[in-house]
């Protein structure tokens, strides 16, 4: 190694990250089912809602999209923990938030399933707005029972996220790109696509309902009428 070269140790908050990684890798059977979604609908969507006043988010649509999947998929919803798989009846919804330094975080928004898209992205913007003044408390640290990890303003269109033990999911967000498609008159149209990589628990969920968790997300994000 160069004598000169950076040696950044691994302590502190960055170190606490690595040691649960590694945990979350080394106690769950992951597996990840990739997919990709018509987004059409919901960039109508986000468009309807500017003009009526009302501010949301590609994220904040999405998260609604993942909530109203998995409340027709509870058994997606809940967490490991030991030899017991504990299923939520309410959706706490984890936001993975990256921090200055190279840090990560996934506070979670505690009965995001009786949310709309305006509290969704209300409560997301206090989450991130307190974690980066370092002010999240414990609870909201390890309390969610499905995360949400956001790599759509980057090139990623598909990503293997590891999950945010001890839940059974976390659905990494890729970027949208335009693709080809055949339109309704027979010619070929372009449309925004989401990329969506789903990583599961294989102790808890099977990779058919796991499929079928993922089949439904997209469903749910093409039900916004274009």
């Amino acid at each position: 190694m160069n004598a000169e070269a950076k040696i950044i140790p691994l302590k502190g908050m960055r170190g606490m990250i690595a040691d649960a990684m590694v945990k979350s890798l080394a106690t769950a059977a992951q597996l990840t089912h990739h997919a990709s979604a018509d987004a059409s609908g919901l960039m109508a969507e986000k468009a309807r809602l500017a003009e009526a006043g009302t501010k949301a988010s590609v994220e904040d649509l999405l998260m609604l999209a993942v909530i109203r999947a998995l409340k027709k998929h509870p058994d997606a919803n809940g967490r490991v923990e030991g030899r017991d798989v504990k299923l939520a009846e309410k959706v706490d919804l984890s936001v993975a938030i990256a921090l200055p330094g190279n840090l990560l975080v996934a506070p979670a928004i505690f009965g995001a399933s009786d949310m709309d898209v305006s509290a969704l992205r209300s409560a997301r913007q206090d989450l991130a707005a307190r974690a980066k003044a370092n002010k999240l408390s414990v609870t909201e640290m390890t309390g969610g029972t499905f995360t949400v990890s956001n790599l759509g303003l980057t090139r990623v269109e598909h990503f293997t996220p590891i999950i945010n033990a001890p839940q059974i999911c976390i659905l990494g967000i890729g970027r949208m790109s335009d693709r080809a498609v055949r339109g309704t008159d027979g010619g070929i149209e372009l449309r925004p696509h989401v990329g969506l990589s789903l990583t599961f628990d294989h102790r808890a969920l099977d990779g058919a309902p796991a499929g079928d968790l993922l089949t439904t997300i997209c469903e749910e994000i093409e039900s916004f009428a274009p």
